[in-house]
């Protein structure tokens, strides 16, 4: 619920109503290109504090701040008609969104029980799916009737919500059921941070699988519309490609991180790595007959991916650096969204079509299947859980 305040309203719920606040507020294209930007500078920044900073701050303490800060920003979003205060909201909700995760992934990874532990982040992680059918939901039912601002009060109450049972939970927990790895310190010093994450096998792949994952998934969602339109395909399949997105991304936060939990975090990267690389080449190959396929494979990598890549991480690592490898994590993504934007923007000038960037981003794909294969050939067949610090 924290995932879906958090990201599914803080981070999208903009992108969902932005056509509507239009017709009343004067959003220029400049705008929105700043929103876009500062809001994925706004991001990194929240998740290089949260890698750098979090275990001084306490997790539990981060998560209520980020939960209060979250509801009432959308709460304030419902009020706004100045495009300068509008920008600076959605970059701090940004910021707060990626501090949130953070504070998920060390609350569970030093609570759960090992056997349950990537179940449990990998359906928190998609809590992102579950909050872009709820702003769905509200375009289709809420906005028709009350207007856009009563959408963003809407998510503003689910945010009281969610605050006052993350409190209650936090409140009550008592102490951590496992610990995950038997290290001298429970976190990693920021001098140390970037040594490990370059020098350590399971933190430096962490960040490649994210960086790889933002190269590819980041382009994606924001051509397909564009690169449909330039097939003079009908609209429509855009918005049942998104649709099925969504729905996988449900059903497959739980489906996957079971698996984790039951096979080994190197199977299920392999079939939800496998499947986003599938859907691609066959919507490269076809994108008329297979952009639903595309999307299923996109829900099916990109919501759980998050939790189960936690999941390993915390098999080598306390929960403490779980999360601040994971904030790095978060930056790699960034970098790779932005990079795969970057030259996705140049192919398309240089080529005048969208075809060698889908064809670039299935390439990428199949480099992610690869590093699942690596990461299922050096995972023992069955290792105990050690205990954690």
């Amino acid at each position: 619920m924290n995932q879906i305040v958090s990201h599914g309203f803080g981070m999208f719920l903009f992108a969902a109503l932005v056509p509507l606040m239009r017709e009343s507020i004067s959003l220029s294209h400049w705008h929105l290109a700043a929103i876009g930007a500062l809001t994925q500078l706004a991001y990194l920044g929240g998740a290089m504090l949260i890698g750098l900073l979090g275990h001084r701050l306490g997790t539990a303490r981060l998560s209520l701040m980020t939960g209060t800060l979250t509801t009432a920003l959308l709460f304030t979003m419902s009020q706004l008609e100045n495009p300068l205060f509008i920008t600076l909201v959605l970059t701090c909700l940004a910021a707060s969104a990626a501090i949130s995760w953070g504070t998920i992934v060390e609350i569970i990874s030093r609570h759960a029980r090992a056997e349950q532990r990537s179940t449990y982040l990998s359906a928190a992680s998609s809590g992102t799916a579950w909050g872009y059918g709820l702003n769905g939901l509200m375009i289709l039912l809420v906005v028709p009737v009350l207007g856009w601002q009563h959408s963003w009060q809407i998510a503003g109450g689910m945010g009281i919500l969610v605050v006052g049972m993350t409190w209650y939970l936090l409140n009550n927990l008592k102490k951590p059921l496992t610990t995950t790895a038997a290290l001298p310190e429970s976190n990693i010093p920021a001098s140390r941070l970037l040594a490990t994450i370059c020098g350590e096998r399971t933190a430096m792949f962490a960040c490649l699988i994210c960086f790889l994952v933002g190269f590819t998934t980041m382009p994606f969602s924001n051509w397909l519309n564009t690169y449909l339109d330039q097939l003079a395909l009908p609209a429509a399949l855009g918005g049942y490609t998104w649709t099925t997105v969504g729905i996988t991304g449900m059903v497959a936060g739980v489906v996957t991180g079971w698996l984790a939990d039951r096979n080994g975090h190197g199977v299920a990267l392999m079939v939800i790595f496998s499947g986003f690389a599938l859907g691609l080449l066959a919507f490269v190959y076809d994108p008329a007959r297979f952009a639903l396929v595309a999307g299923f494979g996109y829900g099916l990598m990109y919501f759980p991916m998050w939790g189960i890549l936690a999941g390993w991480i915390g098999q080598t690592y306390s929960s403490t650096a779980t999360m601040q490898i994971s904030g790095i994590c978060m930056v790699t993504f960034g970098l790779g969204g932005t990079l795969g934007n970057l030259l996705a923007g140049y192919l398309r000038d240089t080529t005048g079509t969208l075809d060698a960037v889908f064809l670039t981003l299935a390439a990428a794909s199949v480099l992610l299947v690869m590093l699942a294969l690596w990461i299922l050939s050096v995972s023992p067949k069955s290792r105990p859980m050690q205990p954690a610090v």
